[in-house]
């Protein structure tokens, strides 16, 4: 909305405009009677459907924004930020310097990405005799953006625009990862303390240190991405037990290993951990291949602040170990499918849907020999969630690919609180008067942490915002506003239509060439277009 409109003289309005009932596209606006700000521009990632919102116009005027706020890099946070700034936001974002650091390499990336895969397209459509589409930006507007980060240290009072101040806490979860205190003054005298999560990091992280927050606040917006998941195990021995059975298992089928992995920090802490393995003789000794430009930049990034990190000396060996080969052009990454025998290959992106790990998933899916090892939340809707949900055909790269390797999945690298860790870490914010919002996280999850947090303390009033929702702040007290929605509640966070779709060529495909002979094909064939008329002629 940020129009003005609505806005309680002595409270706020927040809307969310992202991660709201799903995992992705982290956007959420605050607005005062004298400022508006937004907390994260993150990118839609899984269905077509859901990816499709990150082409629209925001549901707000860019130009009207005083300051972004960023939690930290990762795309789903700040993937947006240069279309933001495209269409007319020309202020500050604030961010901490380890997360300007990340996104001067994650974005230009990301820009660099959208133009390739745009290109690929364009070609296919001029054969189509389709239209020609644009990216939603490219490298170089990521790079202008870069120009408009000012840094933040943890634990200061920052006044970030009129009336409004923010204190950066870490959050634990990735390098220079933050949760957001924002202190607005209001009318009433008494100013109005919310607190935006970000993403939280679990107990058991290998580079990063344990989250810390402010108490007594008066809302608080934290994710849920691992809310009704409770791993009773988890440990950095467990960790490497788990890794080490997987590698050893792997190493056996001599074939490939593929982790479709985040390039940033879940690379660098599987490096880590596969090295130590290696070198102390508990799996086989085997090339291991980071096949990300992106995270050989993203590397370079963590070694500039392995200081600040804890393991920071381990991960320093780790990325100069002789096991481990940065590959950088397009032939280097081909070559990796000549070699014969036991290796290890890192590529992004972490839920298949783009980059090199598509290439080496089409090398390997067919083979009993190879073995695809996810490492990382996979969203509803993404060739990932798909492999993992147990599918044994799939479509890639505009063919079907029969699922004969193995795979496999470790939950222990996830860079996010489980159930007990978030309601942990929100009964360390003692006394909330306002209300708990639950967001970055589909409904089984959300419904999984509600249910905990209720059982613990059921005086906590939690709500659940959809996409687009948006309410009124005054004090304690929250009121609910109608307004615009791009999409409808039940499609956040769920497969859509081209999933659907998928399947059915699949099936398709699978029935004509099961049938008994020509006749019979052809017979299905009819059957397919009779019904395909009667849809597009309607009921009579």
């Amino acid at each position: 909305m940020l129009n003005g409109e609505g806005v309680p003289r002595a409270g706020a309005r927040l809307s969310f405009h992202g991660a709201a009932q799903a995992v992705t596209g982290s956007c959420y606006a605050l607005e005062t009677s004298e400022a508006r700000i937004l907390i994260d521009c993150g990118m839609f990632q899984g269905s077509k459907t859901e990816k499709e919102l990150n082409y629209r116009p925001f549901p707000f005027n860019p130009a009207s924004l005083d300051a972004v706020l960023l939690t930290h890099a990762h795309i789903d946070h700040s993937g947006l930020l240069p279309k933001l700034a495209k269409d007319g936001f020309g202020g500050p974002i604030f961010a901490t310097s380890a997360t300007i650091d990340l996104c001067s390499v994650m974005l230009p990336d990301a820009g660099h990405i959208q133009e390739m895969e745009v290109a690929q397209l364009n070609r296919r459509n001029a054969h189509r005799g389709l239209p020609a589409v644009q990216p939603i930006y490219d490298a170089a507007q990521a790079g202008v953006t870069m120009t408009q980060f000012r840094p933040v240290s943890f634990g200061v009072s920052t006044p970030v625009a009129k009336g409004v101040k923010a204190r950066y806490w870490n959050a634990g979860h990735l390098l220079g990862s933050s949760s957001i205190e924002i202190e607005v003054d209001t009318r009433a005298g008494k100013p109005l303390r919310l607190l935006f999560s970000g993403d939280i990091g679990p107990t058991y992280k290998l580079l990063q240190s344990e989250p810390t927050a402010p108490k007594d606040l008066d809302y608080v917006v934290c994710e849920s991405t691992y809310g009704d998941v409770d791993r009773q195990e988890a440990s950095p021995e467990r960790r490497l037990q788990i890794l080490e059975a997987e590698v050893s298992s792997a190493a056996k089928r001599a074939g490939a290993l593929l982790i479709p992995s985040f390039a940033v920090e879940r690379t660098q802490e599987l490096l880590v951990d596969l090295v130590q393995l290696m070198d102390s003789g508990r799996v086989p000794s085997a090339p291991i291949f980071v096949d990300s430009p992106l995270a050989t930049k993203a590397s370079a990034v963590f070694e500039k602040h392995a200081n600040d990190m804890g393991n920071g000396e381990a991960l320093r060996q780790a990325l100069r170990a002789p096991q481990v080969r940065f590959t950088e052009s397009v032939e280097q990454s081909k070559a990796i499918a000549r070699i014969r025998g036991f290796y290890i290959v890192i590529a992004a992106s972490g839920m298949c849907e783009a980059g090199r790990i598509r290439h080496h998933l089409k090398e390997w899916l067919w083979r009993e020999a190879g073995t695809i090892l996810f490492v990382g939340f996979q969203a509803q809707g993404t060739l990932g969630r798909i492999l993992l949900d147990g599918a044994s055909r799939v479509r890639l790269m505009g063919e079907e690919v029969q699922v004969r390797a193995r795979i496999r999945s470790v939950d222990l690298y996830s860079g996010h609180a489980d159930g007990p860790e978030l309601a942990t870490w929100l009964a360390g914010r003692g006394a909330v008067s306002g209300a708990v919002f639950l967001t970055h996280g589909e409904t089984h999850a959300i419904d999984g942490l509600e249910e905990r947090l209720l059982h613990t303390k059921s005086s906590l009033r939690i709500v659940t915002p959809t996409l687009d929702s948006i309410f009124t702040l005054e004090g304690d007290t929250l009121h609910r506003l109608e307004g615009p929605v791009r999409l409808a509640p039940d499609s956040a966070g769920r497969r859509d239509w081209h999933n659907e779709l998928s399947n059915l060529i699949l099936d398709i495909d699978d029935a004509v060439a099961q049938a008994a002979d020509e006749r019979a094909r052809k017979q299905i064939i009819r059957r397919l277009r009779k019904a395909l008329v009667e849809e597009q002629e309607g009921p009579r």
